[in-house]
């Protein structure tokens, strides 16, 4: 079969996976973005909360159900679902029409906390905006379970693309996708919640990267600028460590050529330019739009979402959390190694196979652990603030295998052409037409 045939093949298969579990993945954040989405589609208070706290209660009563079957002491009891269905709806509604009756009406998510909380929600248009057409042609449930499943494909698509750009086989192209499916990336965007768009949209500008430093600098660099634009829209604190990172990692691969004296194209300068002013933009356009600060992001923190009394000295007690953090963090990883062991293949391959193109990617996973910095939050469940981290082994693993792989199968002439070359003139043959 053609390339683009198995990688749809492997799309479906995972979408098929997901049928098992088209409720319970639900978060504490999915309700606000629910919320958000219905509130664009012109949906009253009152309808959005209906809808929204149906969603989420009847997600908690599925997932009680599934505990209690496979309890060994209470498996033979009646089903809870009906009374934990019962008993989440008048819960959630109560501190929702609380906070309605007392004026916090404003918004478009609704008032499960104070407005100063939701505030952070309310400047994260891009997620509630991809899952409106879903919700509002699938309805609710099914919407949200497509949403997830179309960006997460997408997802596993996208690094197939990047390999394919970087002349990887067929086979390890493939194996990137699947990586990106069955590692934390793929479990995490299929929870309803902007991650998963957050994802896409990165993996969208590592592709940017692959393609200027393949002298398709005019794409790359496009590619780079749309990703950081939308970023923006869904979580523009990823939007400023990403174009901080690339900027740098361009700046520091462009200085390195130079110095060499070697003869090739602008690709990591004009990464570098698009990564300066998706940096600059970010900070200034959110600031023009009094966007949560810095600041207000560590009281959050420290607070508990506001919960209690702004601290006094919340920079002093926020380094001192981090010293704390980290070597717990450590600690923990070290008891179970799998991360460390897979972004340490991840870099190696990636440096070792594709150096430039394996600094932009380093960069990439880096955004990863200043989204960890910036909440240094023991309790967060999931991996899900240090995810793009583990962009790094979905792509660089496939790397590592490559000379293992080159080794024992037979690579097209127009592969080999493209490898000697290292320009573009293969490049399109090398996407999913091939």
């Amino acid at each position: 079969m053609r390339p683009r045939t198995w990688v749809l093949v492997l799309g479906v298969v995972f979408a098929l996976l997901q049928l098992a579990n088209v409720t319970g993945r639900e978060t504490p954040d999915s309700k606000n973005y629910l919320a958000y989405a219905l509130s664009l589609r012109g949906e009253s208070k009152d309808a959005t909360a209906a809808a929204t706290i149906d969603y989420i209660c009847a997600s908690r009563a599925a997932l009680a159900a599934r505990d209690q079957k496979v309890d060994v002491v209470h498996f033979h009891r009646a089903d809870p679902a009906p009374q934990v269905l019962a008993e989440c709806r008048a819960q959630e509604l109560q501190v929702v029409e609380e906070r309605l009756a007392a004026g916090q009406t404003g918004g478009h998510t609704l008032p499960y906390l104070s407005e100063r909380f939701m505030r952070i929600f309310e400047v994260r248009p891009g997620y509630p905006v991809f899952l409106l057409p879903f919700v509002t042609a699938f309805g609710v449930t099914w919407g949200v379970w497509a949403a997830s499943v179309v960006v997460t494909v997408a997802g596993g698509v996208l690094v197939f693309l990047i390999l394919r750009t970087l002349r990887v086989p067929t086979s390890l192209c493939l194996t990137g996708q699947g990586l990106y499916y069955v590692l934390p990336c793929g479990t995490t965007a299929m929870r309803p919640m902007a991650e998963g768009l957050m994802l896409a949209l990165t993996l969208t500008a590592v592709w940017g990267c692959a393609l200027a430093l393949d002298r398709r600098v005019r794409a790359g660099t496009l590619l780079v600028c749309g990703s950081l634009a939308a970023l923006f829209a869904v979580k523009h604190s990823q939007a400023l460590f990403l174009a901080g990172c690339l900027a740098v990692a361009g700046a520091v691969i462009a200085v390195r050529r130079w110095r060499a004296g070697a003869p090739h194209g602008w690709g990591p300068a004009a990464v570098a330019l698009a990564g300066c002013c998706g940096a600059l933009g970010t900070v200034l356009l959110a600031n023009a739009l009094h966007y949560p600060s810095g600041s207000e992001s560590v009281q959050d923190l420290l607070t508990d979402h506001f919960a209690r009394p702004d601290r006094i000295r919340p920079w002093a007690e926020f380094r001192q959390l981090q010293g704390n953090f980290w070597p717990e963090w450590l600690r923990r990883q070290v008891r179970e190694p799998l991360f460390l062991a897979a972004l340490a293949a991840g870099a190696c391959g990636a440096l070792r196979r594709r150096r430039a193109f394996g600094g932009f990617l380093l960069a990439t996973a880096f955004t990863g652990f200043l989204t960890q910095a910036a909440h240094p939050d023991i309790t967060v469940w999931g991996e899900r603030l240090i995810v793009l981290a583990w962009l790094l082994p979905v792509v660089g693993v496939p790397l590592l295998l490559e000379p293992l792989v080159r080794g024992r199968v037979v690579v097209p002439a127009q592969d080999r052409a493209g490898d000697r070359a290292s320009t573009g003139a293969g490049a399109e043959a090398a996407g999913l037409t091939r």
